[in-house]
């Protein structure tokens, strides 16, 4: 199934009466045998996965993997997959980034607003605590395997803009899409994340340049909007209709960790190394 992104509008699509409208697609969207590829010639991605850094490529991908999944040769594995899904190596310009799920590419969600359009899985097995209020650094977690690897709970995004970003703008778009991620998680599931989302920012090197990308400019702002709702509509889709819950903590996951030790923390203007 392919799709140019933004070309149509719906529940869950990120169309809401305030988009703009969509005659220049971002993306070329495309789902086979579990992958979704998204697709954009010479597009500058810096990605978080475990091939992550800084690439020029075609497209970039979100790969749904099986239980029991063994992810001790990934680079591998995730050219089986694009040649098994018909996407041959992947390779375009460069090697293409490519995330890793346990959330089916059916529970994907995109949003298109204005510059951006983003695209993201979401589930929530293994959920990644940060408490603030004060409480024993020792404190039973449950019994709960901290397991990173696990790919089931994992929340993926892939965002990109027709913007050309000056490089710190692109590494700040990444943090803006991780901040906008862990709001939209908080406020649905209690947590910022789990212990294994990844996330994808990709730019137009050719496009209209933009040298900043924070949460006041078009494209921080869109982004922001882009991500809570894809993340949003990812999680609606994942347990709506499913004997699966999201955790109501920690404690009553299959997966997860909580940070809850206490770091040493004084005034920077007192001798002494950190």
């Amino acid at each position: 199934m392919s799709d140019r992104f933004g070309s149509d509008s719906g529940p869950d699509s990120g169309s809401g009466s305030g988009s703009s409208p969509r005659s220049d697609p971002v993306l070329e969207a495309t789902v086979s045998d579990g992958v979704c590829r998204l697709a954009r010639p010479d597009t500058r991605f810096l990605s978080t996965g475990f091939d992550g850094g800084q690439e020029v490529a075609d497209a970039a991908y979100n790969l749904t993997v099986p239980d029991g999944f063994d992810d001790r040769d990934l680079g591998s594995y995730v050219a089986e997959r694009l040649d098994r899904a018909g996407f041959g190596s992947g390779a375009g310009s460069g090697a293409a980034p490519a995330l890793l799920t346990g959330v089916d590419q059916a529970h994907a969600r995109r949003a298109r607003l204005g510059p951006v359009a983003a695209v993201a899985t979401a589930g929530i097995s293994n959920p990644a605590a940060l408490p603030i209020a004060d409480r024993d650094p020792n404190a039973d977690v449950g019994g709960v395997s901290l397991d990173e690897h696990r790919h089931d709970g994992t929340v993926n995004v892939i965002a990109v803009t027709t913007r050309s970003l000056a490089s710190g703008a692109l590494a700040n778009l990444l943090a803006v899409v991780a901040e906008a991620k862990a709001a939209t998680l908080l406020a649905t599931t209690g947590v910022p994340g789990t212990t294994s989302d990844a996330i994808v920012v990709g730019d137009d090197p050719d496009g209209e340049h933009a040298r900043f990308s924070g949460s006041a400019t078009p494209v921080g702002r869109a982004a922001r909007v882009c991500v809570r709702d894809a993340v949003a509509a990812s999680l609606r889709s994942r347990y709506a209709g499913t004997a699966d819950s999201i955790p109501s903590d920690v404690a009553d996951a299959d997966h997860g960790v909580v940070s809850n030790e206490r770091a040493r923390v004084t005034p920077v203007d007192r001798d002494g190394d950190l």
